[in-house]
């Protein structure tokens, strides 16, 4: 068996978007957003709003790997991002994003994510088989 690239995405944002969105709808913003395990592991960042906007980046490329946008009843909470051991960020996904997730024959989801005060970006890749 062999696998292939099935599907790629990539995102930039502002990290004063982000900044600006959780200044104005605060908690609902967030708890819309991310799931609690990225608000515990943001919260604790000295720089959480440049890790806010990586995660959002993330889930949007995320998002665009899996070829499907905002349908099929996918949310915002649906991928998650945790981070292995040494600090590597890694997908979990769950609901929608699963369903399609598994339905495309996607085996594994690489994640990359950067960031600095200004912006925040993250490439993903989707690899399977078909």
């Amino acid at each position: 068996m062999s696998y292939q690239i099935l599907g790629i995405g990539t995102d930039i944002i502002e990290c004063l978007r982000i900044a600006q969105m959780i200044e104005r709808h605060g908690e609902t913003f967030i708890s819309r957003v991310y799931t609690e395990h990225e608000i515990n592991y943001c919260s604790t960042k000295k720089a959480a709003t440049q890790h806010y906007a990586g995660r959002w980046a993330a889930k949007e490329a995320v998002l665009k790997a899996l070829g499907t946008g905002w349908r099929r009843g996918i949310s915002w909470r649906d991928i998650e991002v945790r981070n292995k051991p040494g600090g590597a960020p890694i997908i979990a996904l769950c609901g929608g994003a699963r369903e399609v997730f598994e339905q495309s024959g996607i085996q594994t989801m690489h994640i990359s994510i950067s960031h600095c005060r200004s912006h925040a970006t993250a490439y993903a890749v989707a690899e399977g088989v078909t």
